[in-house]
């Protein structure tokens, strides 16, 4: 991803608050046999306040990346949307997208079984709490026989980042009128409405205005 120092995001608890809103990633490894993508979630670890991540393959996705063994990109992708030139009034414009967007490059340390199995209980509680009725990884129908099993045919794996590059693209670079359209355009009713970006984009033009 070409980076660029105005959209560079660099602040740790903005990152973690991307990965905690955005768990479903994409895992990308470079093979002998090229380029190879699995789409996993993936949470920060709750052990830790930097940017390591836990999660899961399921076998044979862990061969296929080489989980372990080589390096392994996350792709976080935070919300995302067309932003017409229409939007700028009158001045010279082209068409443009507006992101936020992360890629955090490590080699995963693989979990022991017990260790992914805490994992895998995390994951499932950490979305099941939403639901009216929750069914949690060890409540009946499910058994211990079920859940062990469950458990191997995955592989857990835990990755601290060496190298981090994130990038929030909000039309800084726009003036404050042009701003609001785009956050009115984003928020309405229209072809290219993206509420969560709009709800984005007016946090971070309210965080430069306090500054």
């Amino acid at each position: 991803m070409r980076q660029n120092p105005s959209f560079a995001m660099t602040d740790v608890g903005e990152l973690r608050r991307l990965i905690e809103l955005n768990p479903w990633m994409t895992l990308v490894s470079s093979t002998d046999d090229g380029l190879v993508a699995s789409h996993y979630a993936v949470l920060l670890d709750e052990d830790r306040d930097d940017l390591t991540v836990v999660g899961h393959v399921g076998k044979p996705d862990d061969l296929i990346l080489g989980l372990g063994e080589r390096e392994l990109m996350l792709v976080v992708q935070g919300p995302h949307g067309y932003i017409s030139p229409s939007w700028y009034g009158g001045a010279a414009a082209v068409p443009t997208w507006n992101f936020v967007s992360a890629h955090l490059t490590g080699v995963p340390e693989i979990l022991a079984p017990e260790e992914n199995l805490r994992v895998l209980d995390r994951l499932v509680e950490h979305f099941e709490r939403r639901v009216p009725e929750p069914r949690m990884l060890w409540q009946r129908p499910n058994d211990d026989t079920f859940v062990e099993r469950l458990e191997r045919g995955t592989v857990g794996f835990r990755m601290t980042p060496t190298r981090i590059v994130a990038k929030r693209k909000l039309s800084q670079n726009k003036t404050p009128d042009v701003v609001e359209t785009i956050i009115a355009e984003l928020s309405g009713a229209g072809a290219y409405a993206q509420p969560e970006l709009a709800a984005e984009m007016r946090r971070a033009a309210d965080a430069r205005v306090q500054r």
